[in-house]
């Protein structure tokens, strides 16, 4: 097989998707027929790499599906509106841009964080254009978004546990959001909020502390729950710090966000507590594939997302069958995209095609190479706009990559997973999703001239990074 039929599948898929004319289900559908046509399409290799790519696609279609209907459960209950107009101070607005948002996407995924950020913004008194570009922090901790299902598709392909690429990705995670950081008090003065040099240290201080949490939350948890867990501690330390509530506010807080509450502590619970944690992770477990992560029925986060939300539309008596009819309207597409690239990348890494495009990279550009890997990443994450189909499509080509230049490879899937992740933020999913949202005229050229700084902290990290993986040793 020559090196152009190998890389044909990924070049459709990047070609489609740039174009416009196709979105990323036909993107990915059209590439996983490319795919089984270019590996040979032998009975043996689709009999051995379809049902493991369907197994790991079950896992994260599981998060998809019961993530949507969470939030669709909190929306018949009619939480998700409540709530009165708030002065846009400084302390509050970091509060939205960093905690609350990216709380709510590390628990749903798929924009929902978004959303919730924009109404919050709006409660604020921000409209327009600012808005739409602060609440794109709300995907600043997406390699731990809908409780990480693209950190552990990345995992998985890339032969490491979840925690460590979790890990990995959150030391990653430190410089990016220093600049980040720079950014947001650059956006919050042109929405007309004032960060004074004392809040800027406090913003800071609170950002380090964000960061240790997420830190040690993958060192010592699980990555599920590495960006939730962090968040809802220090959104709570916020609320009573900055809002100084009495009680009537603080049960007002709890009733309103309750099915979080109530969430958080489930999976903080099945994960931190050793006999709780003990008993469940292995019971009636399913584990088909030795690579691949077991599939426990009451452990897995899926089974929490589905409990919790069934619960609130009983007590709200909401319709329950209105409920599931409008989860899989929103969900099936997500589902049907992350099959279509998840067993596309099982038959990239199968059939050797991932193997053969890293080998002849190396050969034709040498260690050099590996400056593609952030290049790839960035471009994945901004054309698919999640980090599950980003990963499957990419992981096997990087990490392949990675062994053929004698690099480490769990340091460029770290640099994979956390570029693409951060990407997202700026994938046309997204923008176009916020300019709806607040009901924005603008062209999108002119929307993404004022967004794309959003695009140097991801880019510069991974860059950064491949540069002292291919000169430290050396030095």
């Amino acid at each position: 097989m020559t090196t152009f039929l190998a890389l044909l599948p990924f070049l459709l898929v990047l070609g489609l998707l740039a174009s416009g004319r196709a979105g990323a289900l036909a993107a990915g559908i059209l590439g996983l027929v490319a795919t089984i046509v270019v590996s040979g399409a032998s009975i043996s290799l689709l009999a051995r790499e379809i049902p493991a790519g369907l197994w790991l696609s079950w896992q994260v279609v599981a998060i998809i599906a019961t993530g949507i209907f969470f939030h669709r459960c909190q929306q018949a209950r009619g939480a998700a509106a409540a709530g009165a107009a708030l002065e846009a101070n400084p302390r509050r607005l970091w509060a939205v841009c960093f905690l609350i948002a990216p709380f709510a996407e590390s628990v749903t995924g798929f924009g929902v964080g978004y959303m919730i950020a924009l109404a919050a913004l709006q409660r604020l008194g921000l409209r327009g254009l600012p808005a739409l570009l602060l609440g794109l922090y709300s995907q600043s901790l997406v390699p731990w978004g809908a409780l990480a299902i693209g950190t552990t598709v990345g995992a998985t392909l890339a032969g490491l546990t979840p925690n460590q690429l979790g890990l990995s990705s959150a030391l990653l995670q430190v410089p990016m959001h220093a600049l980040y950081l720079l950014l947001y008090w650059r956006f919050a003065a042109e929405a007309g909020v004032r960060v004074s040099f004392a809040q800027k240290l406090d913003d800071v201080a609170w950002t380090i502390a964000l960061l240790a949490l997420v830190w040690l939350a993958n060192r010592y948890g699980d990555v599920e729950i590495a960006g939730a867990a962090p968040t809802a501690v220090l959104a709570a330390l916020r609320f009573w710090r900055d809002e100084r509530p009495d009680g009537s506010r603080v049960r007002a807080a709890l009733r309103i966000n309750a099915p979080y509450v109530a969430l958080t502590i489930a999976l903080c619970a099945t994960r931190l507590v050793p006999p709780l944690r003990d008993f469940l992770k292995p019971l009636w477990a399913f584990r088909p594939y030795d690579n691949q992560p077991a599939f426990a029925p009451l452990y897995a986060p899926s089974f929490w997302l589905l409990s919790i939300g069934v619960i609130v539309v009983l007590l709200a008596r909401a319709s329950l069958g209105k409920v599931m009819a409008e989860t899989a309207k929103g969900a099936w597409r997500a589902c049907a995209v992350t099959l279509a690239f998840v067993l596309m990348a099982e038959l990239y890494v199968g059939s050797g095609m991932a193997a053969e495009i890293a080998e002849a990279m190396r050969a034709t550009v040498g260690r050099g190479a590996a400056v593609a890997v952030p290049l790839f990443a960035g471009v994945g994450g901004f054309l698919t706009g999640g980090g599950s189909a980003a990963n499957a499509m990419l992981m096997p080509m990087v990490t392949a990559l990675a062994r053929a230049l004698t690099l480490d490879p769990a340091w460029i899937a770290a640099i994979q997973n956390s570029v693409c992740t951060n990407l997202t933020m700026l994938s046309p999913i997204r923008i176009s999703m916020g300019a709806a949202l607040l009901s924005l005229v603008a062209s999108d050229g002119m929307l993404y001239r004022r967004a794309w700084p959003l695009a140097v902290p991801p880019l510069v990290v991974g860059m950064a990074a491949v540069a002292l993986l291919l000169y430290a040793p050396a030095s």
